[in-house]
């Protein structure tokens, strides 16, 4: 792995953590999307396998436990710039952490860096880039936007899912420095246009072992039987 400069001004805007709340959008009691800022540093650790709530943050869970949550879908990130972005597109405001994200940051594309991508975060936390987020019906609801799902997925910036190397605190403030990044150049960006609209892309990421094993079986298992598209990882509700 080579190790690329950093940009200076990288760091972590706010840590949101989720607020419980009805999940009117699929058949759950509750949904953890409604992110918000949180004062201090939080504890970080790895969750451990998906299927009991668990991720990363400290206070913060998911209720989907099917589909969300675990090792792979740990912490999700989504760029201050991308979320200005859609405030001039869609005429709206949108708060840190409305994308239902636990790290909202400045000054690093998270939609071009590699899966296996390791990432620094203030003096202890090392975090990996796994997969990009998949829209599902929980954040469409949340948003409330007309065909959301459609016009997010148009866009290809979905933000990564990381995993966690390294435990400790996180803040708001934390510079973001990247360590390493693997020798493919397989994107947050291009995983997501590969699992959505362009499904000629799989064969690119089929040996890309960072991303989450689950994945790339299902990946095989597509291209094995001729057909396009993969399940990914959903929207941490």
């Amino acid at each position: 792995m080579s190790a690329p400069p950093t940009p200076s001004l990288s760091f972590v805007t706010s840590v949101n953590v989720g607020r419980p709340r009805p999940n009117p959008w699929k058949r759950l009691d509750a949904t953890g999307i409604d992110k918000r800022p949180v004062p201090g540093p939080v504890r970080v650790a790895a969750p451990g396998p998906k299927g009991t709530g668990a991720v990363a943050l400290e206070g913060d869970r998911v209720y989907d436990i099917k589909n969300h949550g675990g090792d792979d879908q740990a912490v999700y990130a989504y760029a201050r710039e991308d979320l200005d972005v859609w405030e001039r597109e869609l005429g709206r405001v949108f708060a840190n952490g409305s994308f239902g994200e636990n790290l909202t940051t400045t000054g690093i594309d998270v939609n071009s860096a590699l899966i296996g991508e390791r990432w620094r975060i203030g003096p202890e936390v090392v975090l990996e880039v796994s997969c990009p987020r998949i829209p599902c019906a929980t954040f469409a609801g949340w948003l409330d936007e007309r065909g959301w799902i459609r016009t997010f997925t148009r866009a290809a910036r979905p933000g990564p899912y990381l995993r966690v190397v390294e435990p400790g605190e996180i803040g708001s403030g934390d510079t973001i420095t990247v360590l390493s990044r693997p020798e493919h150049q397989v994107t947050v960006a291009l995983s997501f246009r590969a699992l959505t609209m362009e499904p000629e892309l799989l064969p690119l990421l089929v040996d890309v072992e960072a991303l989450p094993a689950p994945d790339r079986d299902a990946i095989r298992r597509r291209l094995a039987k001729g057909t396009g598209g993969a399940k990914g990882a959903g929207d941490g509700a």
